[in-house]
């Protein structure tokens, strides 16, 4: 039955070089886009990035923050972190915005739309701004954030006091995951158009 495992049980995985995959695979129903991770979304998602060394110590630090996240309560704010950069994450190359994030590259639509369609906003990433910033599980993303490079991802973490972090933070969002606001470094602010016509419940094309 599909499902996710406990928070805690991912932590120690992540943390340990091990990455957990589904053990079931979506319908052809179901091909382009699907809530639960399936073996499909971790293999031809997750396991790619997972052979670059400077993304796979970004994951196992992540596993390691899991842990603080918990004693502070605020699992959302570094769920957030994970959704906008190991799942929907965006990279700037000499060539242009390229998507690496498991959640995009597992659904065809969303592989288009999330670096070529006018409605997403692209901002780039800045840690604290997107550990404030809600996000939507069942439709296109309205915001994606882009790094300059893995490494700058690794550091942008691995470097912050997230124990003053997590003190800062509320615990619910901040923004909402349309928003742009004054410190954002704005690569296309969307003009929101596939959200406004009533995203994927709609039945309408992204755009």
């Amino acid at each position: 039955m599909p499902m996710l495992i406990p928070d805690h049980v991912f932590f120690w995985h992540l943390a340990n070089r091990r990455f957990p995959a589904g053990n079931f695979i979506r319908s052809r129903e179901t091909f382009d886009y699907i809530q639960e991770p399936d073996v499909f979304h971790d293999v031809f998602g997750h396991v790619p990035m997972l052979t670059d060394p400077v993304f796979a110590d970004y994951m196992q630090e992540y596993g390691r923050a899991g842990w603080k996240a918990m004693r502070y309560n605020r699992l959302k704010a570094l769920g957030a972190l994970y959704w906008y950069t190991v799942e929907f994450g965006l990279i700037l190359e000499a060539d242009g915005v390229k998507a690496y994030g498991a959640g995009i590259l597992s659904g065809p639509t969303e592989t288009v739309f999330s670096v070529e369609a006018q409605s997403p906003n692209r901002i780039m990433l800045h840690v604290d701004r997107v550990m404030r910033t809600d996000y939507v599980i069942d439709d296109l993303q309205p915001t994606y954030f882009v790094i300059e490079s893995f490494s700058d991802l690794y550091h942008q973490t691995v470097d912050r006091d997230f124990d003053r972090l997590y003190r800062s933070l509320s615990p619910g969002f901040t923004y909402a995951n349309t928003a742009v606001i004054d410190v954002d470094d704005v690569l296309h602010r969307g003009t929101q158009e596939y959200l406004l016509r009533g995203g994927r419940r709609s039945g309408s094309a992204p755009t």
